[in-house]
């Protein structure tokens, strides 16, 4: 499978702008999978609620999924990409795994993330593993990688590889994720956005350094902090099945479960 990232730097309220920025990148990519940052199309760092939704769509009426679906028909590949998600009165922040025939699942973001809890409603779709050209493909957005029963959970149901579109801020995440692909030994791709989003009522930097992780914690390749990156390699998904750290230590067939039941409380 030949997966990548596009890690750039999305101009705050120009969806027209930024959504030509990404297809015109990826207009001549070769690959399987490719992962796009958080909130890819809108910018992150909104005034207020009200300013969210003037912002936010329905992807279903979308001219930007409009735009990625054509991109993915031409191209013959899978996007999963951040998205400001208006749903009747509620807005997620999402992901969407976009294919040529067009929106094959939505993903809302479980954790929300300080200020996020302000504007955006918090994920109500179960964690779940989808199928791209016959590997396993899980979702999670940004600060979902703190919590590890996430992780944990899209393993459980199978997933090969992490679509991770982020928008990161603090500065573990990283290496957090790699941690997460030894605990797991998974794929995980990680795209960060760079750069500044510079508001009235103040500004965020994100960190960039976008990366791609094997199973057991091998960094394949990772980018630099502020530069806009685009990264396509292959990897062998089957590579996760296998889940011994030691020869008689399975990380999923070890788990004692029967003595987790707080996880749950």
């Amino acid at each position: 499978m030949k997966v990548g990232y596009y890690q750039f730097r999305p101009l705050f309220g120009k969806i027209r702008h930024n959504t030509n920025k990404v297809v015109n990148a990826l207009q001549d990519v070769k690959a399987d999978l490719i992962v796009l940052p958080e909130l890819a199309f809108t910018g992150y760092y909104f005034q207020n609620k009200n300013e969210l939704k003037s912002l936010a769509e329905d992807p279903a009426k979308s001219s930007t999924v409009e735009a990625l679906v054509k991109l993915c028909r031409k191209n013959y590949f899978h996007l999963v990409t951040g998205f400001a998600e208006k749903s009747r009165d509620k807005i997620f922040n999402s992901a969407l795994l976009i294919g040529p025939d067009g929106i094959e699942h939505t993903y809302r973001k479980l954790h929300l993330f300080n200020e996020e809890k302000k504007y955006f409603d918090a994920g109500d779709i179960p964690l779940q593993v989808n199928t791209v050209k016959e590997v396993k493909v899980g979702m999670l957005v940004c600060f979902d990688w703190v919590f590890p029963e996430a992780m944990r959970s899209l393993t459980l149901q199978g997933a090969e590889v992490i679509a991770h579109p982020s928008n990161l801020v603090l500065t573990f995440c990283q290496e957090a994720m790699i941690t997460r692909c030894l605990e797991n030994r998974v794929f995980a791709i990680t795209t960060n956005r760079f750069g500044t989003d510079k508001r009235p009522h103040g500004e965020l930097k994100f960190t960039g350094k976008s990366q791609i992780v094997a199973p057991g914690g091998v960094l394949v390749q990772r980018a630099v902090s502020q530069r806009e990156a685009l990264f396509i390699t292959e990897i062998d998904p089957a590579e996760s099945h296998q889940k011994n750290i030691t020869p008689m230590n399975d990380l999923i067939e070890d788990r004692r479960p029967e003595y987790y039941q707080n996880l749950i409380n």
